[in-house]
C-alpha cells in the first residue's frame, strides 16, 4: 500500500504523486501533479489487500469505479470535481480536483465551534450539493464533518467522499450485508432497516449543523447501543447554541421522513437568516422531540420472556431478548408509539441473535467506541452473502441466571479442533469461554459478555482484554484494521502513534494495530491498545488488550500471553 508514493511514482505516465493528504476506510488520497496540464490534483488510491482473493480485488475495483461514476454524475460547485480515472498495475485510481484547505472536522478540532452565520453558510452549500446529488438519483449516505472540505482561499464548501453513495438502480455495498455510514449521523429509518431516501441525507445534515454549532452530535453516547436508542427513541434536544437556526435543526431532525423538512424550505430559512439576522417561522411546525420512531422492517415475533429475566451487563438493545422486553403498552395516545418501540427493540434483540441481515442488526454488530472496549468501528456483516441466515443459529441464551445470560448462540463454522490443554503461566488461569475460545487470563479478572464482544476486566477495569468473533470480511484482516485506524481520529480523543501492520498468527494471515490515546475518562490518563485480528476456521477473530499508557509494558505482556494461549473451541449452546 502506498508503494507508488513512497517512490514518488508516476501514475498512468501523467500524475506524479507527492505527499499523502488524507486516508479513509476505502482509499488514500495523495497530492499529485498533472504533468500534462501542469496543475495540482488529488489522486485517490484504492485500498487493496495484496493477498486478497481475485473476487475481493474485483469487488474493490468495482467499488472505486462506482464512486467515480457517481461523482461524475453530479455537476455542482459544492461537490468535488472528477477529472479522470486511470489504471495502473491493474488497479483504478481516481483523479479529482485538489481542494487546498482542510476538512470541517479538522477545522472544528483546531478552532472550535462556528457561529450561526457560518453554520448557515455551510448548511446552504451542503443543501445545494445534496439537491444536485438527489436530482441525479444519488444518496450520499455519509454526511459528516470529515467529508466536508473548506477551501482556504475562497471559503468554498465542498462535499466529498462518495465511496458509499447509493445510485438509483445500481448495486451498492450495503447489499453485501455490511452497515455503512457513521451511526451518530445516520437517520432513524436507516437504523430501523427501512427504506432510505433523500430525506435520510437531510437528517444527517441536521446532525452536522448541531455538531458544528455545539461541538457534539445530539446523539453522542458512550456506547453504540446508546447511540441506536438515542437516534430512534430518545427525546431529541437540539443544542442551545443552535439559537436562530433552531427551526431548521428541528425540521431536519423530524423522525418521520415524510414530515421532515425539505431542502427548499431549509434553504429558504437559512438564507433569510443570513439576509436579515432573523429566522422566519417554518412553514410547518416541526417537533422532533416526539418519541415516535419509524416502523421497522417486519421481523418475527420474539419468544415469550421468562418470568424473572436477568439483564446482561450492558442493559442496552442487542442484549438477549428477555433483558429488553418492555412493559405492557399503556392505553391512549401513546399506545402506537410503545408498540412500535416494542417491535423495534424486540426485533433488534431477535435479529442480533439470529444473524439476520436487517439494517439494525448490522449496526448493532459494529464495533463501537464504548468506554469498556476501546475499539473503533468495524462493519460486521450478518453473513458472507448478506442474506438472512437465521438457520446458522442453533441456540439462544436463556437469561435465567448470570452465567446463562453470558452465553452466545452457537454459529455454524468450520469445526474447531479438540480443545487442547493450555498451560497458564504463573499468575494466570485458563478459562474456556462459552463464546467458543480458550485463553489464559490474569488471576482476579472478571468476565463480561457485552454483545457481540467478550471482555475480561482487571479490578477497576484498569486492564481490559477483549475478544470479538465475526464473519470474515472481503477486505481481509489488513483491510479491517486499516479501516478502523482511518476512523480512529474521530473516535478516540487524542489518538496518536497508530501503526497497522501485516503479520501472521499461528500460521494464519493477520493484521496488527497499536495506538495511544487519551481515554474516555478524563481523569484516568492516556491508554495504549494492542490489537490483532486473523481469519481461522471460517471466522474472523479479533483480540485486543487496552492498558494505561504508563503500564503499556505490562499490557503488552498480557497481550502476548493471551495470544499464545488463545485457541478455538466449540461455542456453548443456550440451554
Amino acid at each position: 500500500m502506498g508503494s507508488f508514493a513512497a517512490h514518488d511514482g508516476v501514475i498512468a505516465g501523467r500524475y506524479r504523486l507527492g505527499r499523502r493528504i488524507g486516508r479513509g476506510g476505502m482509499g488514500t488520497v495523495w497530492r499529485a501533479t498533472d504533468e500534462l496540464l501542469g496543475r495540482e490534483v488529488a489522486v485517490k488510491e484504492l485500498h487493496t489487500d495484496d493477498a486478497a482473493s481475485a473476487g475481493a480485488a474485483q469487488s474493490y475495483q468495482d467499488r472505486t469505479l462506482r464512486e467515480a461514476r457517481t461523482v461524475a454524475l453530479i455537476k455542482h460547485p459544492n461537490v468535488i470535481v472528477l477529472h479522470d480515472i486511470v489504471e495502473q498495475d491493474g488497479r483504478p485510481w481516481i483523479v479529482m480536483e485538489l481542494v487546498d484547505g482542510r476538512s470541517l472536522s479538522d477545522r472544528l478540532a483546531a478552532d472550535g465551534t462556528v457561529d450561526p452565520r457560518e453554520a448557515a453558510r455551510i448548511g446552504i452549500a451542503m443543501l445545494g450539493a445534496l439537491r444536485a446529488a438527489h436530482e441525479r438519483g444519488v444518496l450520499h449516505r455519509d454526511i459528516k464533518p470529515a467529508n466536508v472540505l473548506l477551501e482556504s482561499a475562497t471559503g468554498r464548501v465542498v462535499l466529498t467522499d462518495f465511496g458509499i453513495a447509493q445510485v438509483s438502480g445500481a448495486t451498492t455495498i450495503t447489499e453485501t450485508g455490511a452497515f455503512v455510514g457513521s451511526p451518530e449521523y445516520t437517520a432513524p429509518e436507516r437504523m430501523a432497516g427501512g427504506q432510505a431516501g433523500p430525506e435520510s441525507d437531510l437528517w444527517s445534515l441536521g446532525v452536522l449543523l448541531c455538531t458544528v454549532l455545539s461541538g457534539e452530535s445530539p446523539f453522542h453516547r458512550d456506547s453504540l447501543g446508546g447511540i441506536l436508542h438515542a437516534v430512534v427513541y430518545d427525546e431529541i434536544r437540539p443544542p442551545t447554541a443552535a439559537g436562530p437556526l433552531l427551526p431548521v435543526v428541528r425540521g431536519l431532525l423530524e423522525r418521520a421522513p415524510d414530515r421532515r423538512m425539505g431542502a427548499d424550505e431549509a434553504e429558504r430559512l437559512l438564507r433569510a437568516y443570513l439576509e436579515t439576522g432573523r429566522t422566519p417561522a417554518a412553514a410547518v411546525h416541526y417537533s422532533p422531540t416526539q418519541r415516535s420512531v419509524p416502523t421497522p422492517t417486519p421481523v418475527p415475533s420474539p419468544p415469550p420472556a421468562p418470568s424473572s429475566p436477568e439483564p446482561t451487563p450492558t442493559g442496552v438493545p442487542g442484549t438477549p431478548p428477555a433483558a429488553i422486553v418492555p412493559p405492557p403498552a399503556p392505553s391512549g395516545a401513546q399506545n402506537r408509539t410503545v408498540r412500535v418501540r416494542t417491535a423495534l427493540l424486540a426485533g433488534v434483540a431477535l435479529v442480533t441473535l439470529a444473524g439476520l441481515g436487517a439494517g439494525v442488526t448490522a449496526l448493532l454488530m459494529l464495533r463501537d467506541d464504548e468506554k469498556r472496549d476501546d475499539k473503533s468501528v468495524h462493519a460486521v456483516p450478518s453473513s458472507e452473502s448478506g442474506r438472512p441466515s437465521a438457520a446458522r443459529v442453533t441456540g439462544t441464551p436463556r437469561p435465567s441466571d448470570r452465567a446463562s445470560a453470558s452465553r452466545l448462540p452457537t454459529v455454524s463454522a468450520t469445526p474447531p479442533p479438540a480443545t487442547a490443554e493450555v498451560k497458564a503461566p504463573e499468575g494466570y488461569h485458563t478459562v474456556k469461554d462459552p463464546a467458543g475460545f480458550t485463553l489464559a487470563v490474569p488471576d482476579g479478572y472478571t468476565r463480561s459478555f457485552e454483545p457481540p464482544r467478550v471482555f475480561y476486566y482487571s479490578p477497576g477495569k484498569e486492564f481490559r482484554i477483549g475478544v470479538l468473533i465475526s464473519d470474515p470480511k472481503e477486505e481481509g484482516p489488513i483491510g479491517v484494521m486499516r479501516n478502523s485506524a482511518s476512523q480512529a481520529p474521530d473516535r478516540y480523543p487524542g489518538y496518536r502513534d497508530g501503526r497497522v501492520s501485516r503479520t501472521t498468527h499461528k500460521g494464519n494471515q493477520a493484521a496488527s494495530w497499536e495506538f495511544t490515546w487519551n481515554g474516555f475518562e478524563d481523569s484516568a490518563g492516556a491508554r495504549h491498545t494492542d490489537d490483532i485480528c486473523w481469519n481461522e476456521g471460517g471466522k474472523m477473530y479479533d483480540v485486543w488488550v487496552s492498558a494505561p499508557a504508563a503500564k503499556s509494558a505490562e499490557g503488552r505482556r498480557q497481550f502476548d500471553t493471551v495470544l499464545e494461549s488463545f485457541a478455538r473451541t466449540r461455542p456453548v449452546s443456550g440451554r
